[in-house]
Order: structure tokens, then C-alpha cells, then sequence
């Protein structure tokens, strides 16, 4: 199913959303080219959350694409498999618009409903393998 490797895509792109904020807010306290990481201190709060955003994406990132390859190496094909994915893209991009707007429990709903998307591919592709 094609859909897990465009999913794949997809999250990589989500990777780098929450960093489009994090770097209008570095521009607006002034750009620092010779210490990028110390302007962190500096960074209104907003573009402080999504520099975490920004990072937790890469974590969350590699658990998805090891789950989306392992349900398109296994040939898992179910409508269940298909909404894992997209919930997860959704949940991810809701997920980093929530913590910039700083409303925790939403951002923790689509943390989890994220978890949940990686992991039901994970269940999908170890029952697809046993056969």
C-alpha cells in the first residue's frame, strides 16, 4: 500500500512545521548567526513550545516510519491500517499547533491518538507476518 510511504512523507514534512514559528520568532528577537542554539532563552514563549514541537516531532517521527515500513514490507492492506496512518498525521500536525498555543490537554490527546496511529501499524504488521 503506497499510502504508508506517502505517510512517510508526509510526517517528515509535519517534522518542520512547528520550525516555520520557531523561526519568525528568532527574526523578531533578532537572529543570532553566530550562537543559533543560545537565542533559545531569548525566544518569546510561543516560539520556545515550538522549538519542543519542533524536536519532539523528530522523536515521534521515527517510531511512525518504522511502523508505516513495517505495515508496507509485510503487505499489511486494511482500512484499518489506512486511518492509523492519516490519524497520525493529524493528530501530529493538531499535536504541534496545540503546544505553540500552549493547550496541553489537546496537545495530549494528539500525542496519544499519535502513539495510537504508530502503534496499531505495528500490531497490523506483526499479525500480518505471523500469517
Amino acid at each position: 500500500m503506497i499510502i504508508f510511504l506517502y505517510s512517510i512523507a508526509a510526517a517528515a514534512v509535519l517534522i518542520y512545521l512547528p520550525f516555520l514559528v520557531v523561526g519568525y520568532a528568532r527574526v523578531r528577537v533578532g537572529y543570532d548567526v553566530s550562537a543559533p542554539r543560545a537565542m533559545f532563552d531569548k525566544l518569546p514563549p510561543y516560539g520556545q513550545r515550538a522549538t519542543w514541537a519542533h524536536q519532539n516531532s523528530f522523536e515521534a517521527f521515527m517510531i511512525f516510519a518504522a511502523a508505516a515500513l513495517m505495515a508496507y514490507v509485510t503487505g499489511v492492506n486494511s482500512p484499518t491500517a489506512v486511518w492509523a496512518a492519516i490519524a497520525f498525521l493529524v493528530a501530529r500536525l493538531l499535536y504541534s499547533i496545540f503546544y505553540i498555543l500552549n493547550i496541553p490537554l489537546l496537545r495530549s490527546l494528539m500525542y496519544a491518538i499519535g502513539s495510537l496511529g504508530s502503534g496499531t501499524l505495528f500490531v497490523l504488521s506483526i499479525i500480518q507476518a505471523k500469517g
